[in-house]
């Protein structure tokens, strides 16, 4: 007796060891990993060079308008609604290219990359979904829009996504922003840029308008790129364009404007962005001018891509800054990486302009390599030729710039420009760009050595809990080792971690296909059969209910084929699953007054589906039609935060209530309280979750029903929960990449931003299958507590706890290695941010925080 009491409080110490060990070492590790990069700072100023004063410029003001998730075949292609955008391409006003937007392609790191020319840290990544965050802020650094403050051109107005004001304080002089994250909204996130437009076209006093377009990224997070909302959306954004030209063409004023329409990222198949893919990567980019037709012949517009969304020429993002500072006569930005484009050499006649142009930028980027390499290779007077030295990166950037500095004197002591020589400056700054950029992250390798350490000391500590119970045979823990293992393993490998749903798709269904035969053979019972059979099927439409990864997450999957196609279909299935609900919430409330409890039951089920029938009349109008759309007619009134209020305010009433029942064990009624819980977190689930995604909980219920009739160890039952976590999670349509989070119902019942609530929200949006079986596993833990196993919570959470210690470390291991992988920031580190989200919230959160009081509360 007291040895295993010893045994229990040595497994608890140990356990808890290891959990508190996880965060530390995901913090420390990701110190090293995502570490701010250094610039440097203060206006860059221009130097005087021999070539004599800098160029006049073209322009002096700008119209920045930024659609967001613009796409190059949005723009350039046959079925594009830039009809006025394309007509100006053909005749000359227009000069279209396709940007390379870097990952990650979201907002807040692209903006960066325009502003600076740089690239940006991927812990841009992470700010960028904190909207209160300001420690991204750009207001110390040198960006085009404080050299165009300190030009004096006129005041800067910002209308639009307030990622620009966050990321530049007290900047603009006049700005109206708008939140980038209410995606279900299409039209008045626009509305209010546009309403700011044609009177800021009649004023004269500023130098800079910015333009941050919201509702073309709405439509694609929502219904993707092929969404009948898209075309529409481009005419809109279109007709904008027409407007603003047709002012630059006619008010004297706004002669010398230059409009860049562009977006700050595309968007894959499914309408989601973050990672690499092509669609992602390549945003349409179009400088638009009068001005243009004097340098310009004129493009074919539609057109057809060169590979996949490559339209006309190709450049990159960051090539915006020192275009735009060269187009508006300023410096460049010192920490800038861009070249400025060829295409508008044609601006300045005299050759020694253009000459002085590339190079001013050359001398701006060779800033950058000498800070990095030092100056001894790259000095005129340097005694050493580089030339001559052991090929390297290095020494071929510097051979280079002796090569073409030499001929910039010679040809501006004859005053002509030689194309040859344009070519090889062109090379030689995009060879210091790609070399710069992939020097873009300084690791500390001592605190990913020491994040390292730490987290396989919280496997050893786990793994000696597990052994300290002595209850594990080698044989019963084969199944969750190798699972561990091979999911370890995996992680090394880019294709796999893209892929992952592959792996726990096949897994769950061999792990239960084999749990199947063994039941079947143990009861051999016809009733038994069907429910092994019904539960595999189940698992069959798990794997094919939404398409996910990098590869096929456009194809067609059961949600494209079925539930879109037929939302008749749809609604039937949710029908069904909120009478279940309804059914088992009132069958939990037993003790309370019947009138009371059917009454409770009764509202707060017509609130929960009365709300998903508004937010997704809103969100998705086209699954709402027939007796539905009749339904959400008639439901109209209130508005969609006090209908999301009203169901969290019933539920935390059903909550009070299995907590009380839980506490009271006196009472008959109490061993139903964690049934109760269950299904109020269910309703909970279904609400923050897409009404396509709804119909995966009568999944559940299908192989949540058969695992209560199975006799399972704990073992067996903890592997059970880890496989179903993450099945869950990918059959919701999540992936590994940043692309598939998704912040639809991040919003509901909040009235503005709250980092605490937002958070919450997203987490159950996101893991609402993960919190399900974290919930459905407590409630088989509790039926063999109930059979005399009182430790089974500490086992199953020593077990938890051991493979996530694994994964960690198996994660930071691939990270570590492959440091220098070309995916390093494709793959690999959204990789690990889904890593400290799965750790961090499904595991210490859910699994740890909300499972222990959920198998307390029921074994009390």
């Amino acid at each position: 007796m007291v040895a295993a009491k010893n045994g229990s409080l040595l497994c608890t110490l140990l356990t808890l060891i290891a959990n508190l060990l996880i965060p530390v070492s995901i913090i420390i590790f990701a110190i090293g990993f995502f570490p701010y990069k250094p610039f440097l700072p203060g206006l860059a100023e221009y130097e005087s060079i021999e070539y004599g004063p800098p160029p006049d410029a073209p322009f002096d003001k700008v119209i920045f308008m930024v659609v967001d998730a613009l796409r190059s075949d949005f723009v350039y292609a046959e079925n594009s609604g830039f009809e006025i955008t394309q007509n100006l391409i053909r005749e000359g006003s227009a000069i279209p290219f396709t940007a390379n937007a870097r990952s990650p392609t979201v907002t807040m790191p692209r903006i960066k990359a325009i502003t600076t020319g740089s690239i940006p840290s991927f812990v841009d990544l992470i700010l960028n979904f904190d909207e209160e965050d300001t420690s991204s802020s750009l207001a110390a650094q040198d960006t085009w829009l404080a050299q165009l403050r300190a030009k004096q051109l006129g005041k800067l107005l910002m209308f639009g996504d307030d990622t620009w004001l966050k990321l530049f304080p007290d900047t603009f002089d006049r700005h109206d922003g708008t939140s980038s994250f209410f995606v279900s909204d299409f039209t008045e996130v626009d509305n209010n840029v546009t309403r700011n437009i044609a009177g800021e076209l009649e004023n004269e006093d500023w130098g800079l308008m910015v333009l941050h377009y919201l509702g073309l990224d709405h439509i694609g997070h929502k219904s993707g790129p092929r969404s009948p909302n898209m075309v529409p959306k481009q005419t809109e954004m279109d007709g904008i364009v027409g407007t603003i030209y047709e002012a630059m063409r006619d008010k004297d004023h706004l002669a010398s404007t230059l409009l860049v329409l562009c977006g700050d990222h595309g968007m894959n198949d499914a309408g989601n962005h973050g990672a690499s893919s092509p669609g992602e990567t390549s945003p349409a980019l179009v400088f638009m001018s009068p001005k243009f037709k004097d340098i310009s012949p004129g493009f074919s517009a539609p057109t057809k891509p060169k590979d996949e969304f490559e339209y006309y020429s190709k450049v990159e993002q960051s090539d915006l800054a020192p275009t735009i500072a060269a187009l508006l006569g300023f410096p460049i930005s010192k920490n800038n990486l861009g070249m400025v484009i060829p295409d508008f050499l044609e601006f300045w006649p005299e050759a020694r302009d253009r000459i002085q142009i590339l190079v001013r930028n050359a001398r701006q980027i060779l800033t950058i390599v000498t800070a990095a390499f030092g100056p001894e290779l790259f000095e005129e007077s340097a005694k050493v030729d580089p030339c001559a030295l052991d090929r390297s990166d290095v020494t071929e950037l510097a051979c280079g710039w002796r090569q073409i500095s030499q001929q910039a004197n010679d040809l501006v002591a004859v005053n002509e420009l030689n194309p040859a020589w344009v070519l090889s400056m062109s090379n030689w700054l995009r060879k210091a760009q790609d070399l710069m950029s992939s020097m873009a992250s300084n690791y500390d390798m001592s605190k990913l050595i020491l994040g390292q350490g730490l987290a396989v000391i919280a496997i050893l500590a786990s793994a000696a809990a597990a052994g300290v119970q002595g209850t594990f045979t080698v044989g019963s823990l084969t199944p969750f080792i190798s699972v561990s293992a091979l999911y370890g393993l995996m992680m090394f490998a880019s294709s796999y971690v893209e892929e992952e749903h592959h792996f726990w798709y096949w897994t769950t269904t061999l792990w239960f296909a084999w749990l199947a035969s063994r039941d079947i053979h143990r009861k051999r019972q016809l009733s038994t059969v069907m429910g092994q059979i019904s539960t595999l099927t189940a698992l069959r439409l798990l794997r094919g209910w939404n398409q996910t990864g990098q590869k096929y997450a456009g194809e067609p999957d059961i949600v494209k084929l079925f539930l879109v196609r037929y939302p008749q279909l749809l609604w039937i299935l949710s029908g069904i699953m909120y009478a279940f609900v309804a059914f088992r919430l009132l069958s939990g409330l037993q003790g309370l007054p019947l009138v009371v409890a059917t009454t409770l039951t009764s509202v707060l089920i017509s609130a929960a589906f009365s709300f998903k029938l508004a937010f997704t009349a809103e969100d998705s109008p086209e699954l709402v039609v027939g007796l539905v759309k009749t339904l959400s007619d008639n439901f109209q009134g209130q508005s969609l935060l006090s209908r999301a209020r009203l169901v969290f305010f019933l539920l935390s009433v059903v909550y009070a209530v299995g907590i009380y029942k839980s506490l009271h064990k006196g009472q008959p009624t109490s061993s139903s309280a964690p049934t109760l819980l269950h299904h109020a977190y269910t309703l909970l689930a279904m609400t923050q979750s897409r009404a396509v995604n709804i119909p995966l909980f009568l999944v559940f219920s299908i192989i949540r029903s058969t695992l209560e009739s199975v006799e399972l160890s704990v073992i067996e039952i903890s592997t059970i929960s880890i496989l179903l976590q993450y099945t869950s999670f990918f059959a919701f349509g999540g992936s590994n990449a940043i692309s598939s989070v998704d912040l639809s119902s991040a919003y509901n019942g909040i009235s503005g931003f709250n980092v605490v609530a937002v958070g919450f929200l997203t987490l159950v949006s996101n893991w609402a299958g993960p919190i399900y079986w974290t919930s459905a596993t407590n409630l088989l833990l509790l039926q063999k507590h109930r059979k005399g196993d009182k430790m089974v919570f500490r086992h199953h959470l020593s077990l938890l706890t051991l493979f996530m210690t694994v994964s960690v470390a198996f994660v930071m291991a691939a990270c570590t290695a492959l440091r220098t992988h070309l995916f390093i920031w494709t793959v690999f580190s959204p990789k690990y941010l889904y890593s400290m989200a799965w750790s961090l919230g499904q595991h210490l959160l859910v699994n740890v925080g909300f499972g222990s009081l959920l198998f307390w509360l029921g074994a009390r």
